[in-house]
């Protein structure tokens, strides 16, 4: 009998907890965004990540940039944001314009105060096997939702389909982490499907809809879908859940299942930034 791995559920449960946590401060944690441009999907999830911290309790600030915007402009806004004791955590929403230099962008970021863990430092931190001030949000809410359904990591073949800085490569260093065997593929890999077929754990992230299809999969292996593309359809993920549902021991849906931990772990990482930059205040 396959599982459903219901991230939306879980999330509701951390962000609740957070929500308990942030009611007794009186001093509430304070996120700040910085929206280049008016892409329709970035205003979305700007404005789903606004109302979210504010219905935790967090302080929530929304910068709205112009879409030609030049990159000291931006980082202008940042730099004021880094100065602010008041601002505890600063993601700048993705994608940003090509004339931008994304990681000359990230990169200018107070790492304490680095959301989303995406500055050098964060994760070449990761990579080195330190606790960064923050982990990427959707990794980590991968890694929390195998958690808890108590799915075992040590000694599993993990076959991760997608390299972004924001998912694949991140995820790598966790999962090793955690003593899996993890394989990175990417578009120039040979021969996908042979390696799918040995894995204990796929995720695929690279928003093609069903691409992993039924004859990817091993009985009982389990699958994570980050990608989530919009078709003709309707929303779809990387996997042919209909049909994979059936082989799979545990699976996530889209939409309900990796999406919905992002956003509870960005939330988290607020919450835990803002305590880190407490501590640091003498008493």
């Amino acid at each position: 009998m396959t599982t459903i791995l219901d991230g939306k559920g879980l999330a509701s449960k951390i962000t609740g907890e957070l929500k308990e946590k942030v009611s007794t401060l009186s001093k509430k944690p304070k996120l700040a965004v910085i929206l280049v441009g008016n892409n329709p999907a970035s205003q979305i999830y700007v404005k789903n990540k606004s109302i979210k911290a504010q219905n935790i309790g967090f302080e929530s600030l929304v910068i709205n940039l112009p879409e030609e915007s030049s990159e000291e402009n931006i980082l202008e806004h940042i730099y004021v944001l880094n100065e602010d004791d008041n601002v505890n955590a600063i993601l700048v929403q993705l994608p940003l314009s090509p004339h931008i230099n994304k990681q000359r962008i990230l990169e200018a970021i107070d790492p304490i105060k680095d959301v989303d863990g995406f500055t050098s430092y964060n994760f070449g931190r990761l990579a080195l096997g330190y606790k960064p001030y923050a982990l990427p949000c959707t990794p980590k809410g991968i890694i929390r939702l195998l958690e808890e359904y108590n799915i075992p990591l040590e000694g599993k073949n993990v076959l991760i389909i997608g390299r972004s800085n924001i998912v694949g490569k991140p995820l790598f260093f966790m999962l090793q982490q955690k003593n899996a065997t993890v394989t990175l593929a990417h578009s120039k890999t040979k021969d996908i499907k042979s390696q799918a077929k040995q894995a204990d754990i796929i995720i695929s992230a690279i928003g093609k809809p069903k691409y992993l299809s039924a004859d990817f999969i091993k009985k009982d292996a389990i699958i994570i879908d980050v990608g989530i593309s919009r078709t003709q359809d309707g929303i779809s993920g990387d996997v042919d859940f209909e049909k994979v549902k059936y082989i799979a021991s545990y699976i996530t849906p889209v939409p309900g299942g990796v999406g919905p931990m992002t956003i509870a772990m960005l939330m988290e990482n607020t919450f835990e930034l803002y305590q880190y930059q407490r501590a640091l205040i003498p008493e």
